[in-house]
């Protein structure tokens, strides 16, 4: 009798750091597959690990999804639920999870072709919701995002077996070069950097406040942005920048009087779908994590 071994393409959260060379595609699409994104851009997203449209959403659906986004850290019944999580200094929201499944304005952009399409051309397949948010960065000291890779957590928490997934961040609020905003190494999505340290019970209660495990040393972060660079984005309200998840990337605090809100929303390729995690006891709850492998549309 033999027993099939799942094999682990990306070690993490072991004794020490250890890097893996990329094992997936970046661009999983057939060259010359239709889709919205140009063939230009899809060789800077194979080649930097992300792609920026200056205006993905107009100012009026902007307005929209504001006022939703308003409502929802508004309502009471929202800000107690298991899906928001809370600024531990202010007590202000910080992020509200699952958004497309609690508001019909966030399913309806989920499904938006501008949005959904530009997912499946990179992914090259059907695809399904991982994860969405709203992050509410508000002023005058919402605290940052530390240097991190996604797939680093979605393949040791959540089980994502390869890397077939896509984030996108579409600005609600002008993105400042001042106000905390996305930076990612450009380039650093070739190469898997596995974690040093265990997987903590629960650990999504801590990381999703302040990361911590799953985050790499000050010297491999040194190495990688001496190596890659550091791309800060900025842009209006209604741009939109999509990124591989194996970016390492991050943000810092926001400490001016200027909010930076953002919806963001990651696809997953149904080709692709969650196993038990690689490197945890236990799956994360799945406001987090979908289990539900549904395609979008």
């Amino acid at each position: 009798m033999t027993t099939d071994v799942r094999v682990d393409l990306y070690p993490s959260r072991g004794a020490a750091e250890m890097a893996t060379p990329r094992q997936d595609p970046v661009i999983w699409s057939t060259p010359g597959a239709p889709g919205p994104v140009a063939v230009k851009d899809l060789q800077g997203f194979e080649r930097d690990g992300f792609l920026t449209v200056d205006q993905l959403i107009t100012p009026d659906e902007v307005s929209v999804l504001r006022a939703e986004l308003d409502r929802l850290i508004a309502d009471p019944a929202v800000r107690a639920d298991e899906r928001s999580v809370i600024e531990p200094s202010s007590q202000e929201v910080r992020s509200v999870f699952e958004v497309h499944r609690i508001s019909e304005v966030f399913a309806r952009l989920v499904e938006d072709e501008r949005v959904v399409g530009r997912a499946r051309q990179i992914l090259g397949s059907d695809v399904y919701v991982h994860q969405s948010r709203i992050n509410v960065k508000p002023g005058f000291g919402a605290s940052g995002f530390y240097w991190h890779s996604d797939f680093e957590t979605w393949h040791a928490e959540d089980g994502l077996p390869h890397m077939r997934t896509v984030s996108v961040s579409i600005a609600l609020t002008e993105n400042h070069d001042t106000n905390g905003g996305l930076m990612i190494m450009p380039g650093s999505h070739k190469s898997f950097l596995g974690c040093a340290g265990a997987t903590p019970e629960d650990n999504y209660k801590k990381s999703l406040k302040m990361q911590d495990a799953g985050t790499p040393s000050d010297e491999a972060l040194t190495r990688m942005a001496d190596r890659h660079g550091i791309r800060l984005f900025t842009g209006p309200a209604g741009s939109a920048t999509w990124f591989d998840c194996n970016c390492m990337h991050g943000s810092g605090d926001n400490i001016t009087p200027y909010p930076r809100s953002n919806v963001f929303i990651v696809f997953n390729s149904v080709e692709n779908t969650a196993e038990e995690p690689f490197a945890a006891s236990a799956r994360r709850p799945e406001f987090i994590g979908a289990r539900e492998f549904t395609p979008v549309g």
